[in-house]
């Protein structure tokens, strides 16, 4: 039974690749991955726009975007767990919010590099 939900970019070959290592170490089954750009997902709590353009979850009922999001996931999978439970202490969510913002401004780039050729 899936305890969190993870909307993700499946035309980005950054999270595609992510997201394919995040579902090998699931081995409980715990995250249910929604490729947004692949469906029309019927679940979808907020724009469609808005969950391409940035990472979220849903745990607990509780949606969560960005580092938060990640976190998340992270805690849900054991091996990556005590990173996810250590972004529950404010500073080091915000510390990697910023990081993930600024991540945010190069990811185009990154995309257009994994998408060549020479990348595969």
């Amino acid at each position: 039974m899936h305890t969190l939900t993870i909307w993700f970019d499946g035309s980005c070959p950054l999270c595609t690749r992510e997201i394919r290592l995040m579902k090998r170490l699931d081995r409980r089954g715990a995250i249910e991955f929604i490729d947004v750009a692949a469906s029309d997902a019927v679940d979808c709590p907020v724009d469609r726009g808005e969950l391409l353009a940035r990472f979220h979850a849903r745990e607990n009922g509780v949606l969560l975007s960005g580092a938060g999001a990640f976190a998340a996931m992270w805690r849900a999978i054991p091996l990556l767990r005590p990173i996810g439970l250590l972004a529950r202490i404010p500073l080091v969510l915000a510390l990697m919010e910023r990081c993930y913002v600024a991540f945010l401004r190069v990811r185009p780039r990154l995309q257009r590099l994994a998408r060549s050729p020479e990348a595969a």
